[in-house]
């Protein structure tokens, strides 16, 4: 079944370094027109729940002035045009925010924040093995507290609802399956 519009036109709306926004107008496949649909566009992202060689979680706490609150968050950012590929931006990614180098990486699959306006996917990652080999190089804008967690307090305040970001905490569920740390 072909469910998928045509776009028979695009117009640039607003257009900066980490967003830019547009108007299609679509038609579907049984030939309604949609005007205007708005599609906000965002670089790809990569994400990763990162262990230490002694089983830590390395978690990050930031303020996200969107919400206004200080959050609880899991290492990633965006894919930079100079990164050969995913695994290299996260390990970049890693390093930058959290001093981190890790042994093995293991690719849980891919999400989107929010597919009816967003075009963009995160790409979510397992990293084991985690030795701190430098200090933080963070951007302009960033303020990132590390804070390593005993992966049992990690899972008790997963239980409790105390990460907000749904991205990350997808990728979060991802990789508590995948150490066997989630029974579905």
């Amino acid at each position: 079944m072909n469910l998928k519009w045509e776009i028979l036109k695009s117009e640039q709306l607003f257009n900066d370094l980490w967003f830019k926004v547009r108007k299609d107008i679509c038609k579907t496949p049984q030939g309604k027109i949609v005007d205007p649909y708005y599609v906000y566009e965002f670089p790809t992202w990569v994400t990763c729940f990162a262990l230490t060689e002694d089983n830590k979680v390395v978690m990050e706490l930031q303020y996200r002035h969107a919400i206004g609150e200080t959050c609880w968050e899991i290492p990633g950012g965006c894919v930079d045009d100079t990164d050969d590929n995913l695994e290299f931006a996260i390990k970049r990614e890693l390093l930058e925010e959290t001093g981190y180098e890790f042994e093995s990486f293991e690719y849980l699959g891919k999400t989107c924040a929010n597919p009816s306006t967003n075009n963009n996917w995160m790409h979510m990652f397992l990293a084991r093995g985690g030795k701190k080999t430098a200090d933080q190089s963070l951007d302009e804008n960033e303020e990132i507290h590390v804070e390593l967690m005993d992966l049992e307090v990690f899972k008790e305040k997963f239980r409790n609802n105390e990460f907000i970001q749904s991205m990350h905490v997808t990728c979060m569920l991802y990789a508590l399956m995948k150490l066997g740390e989630l029974k579905v």
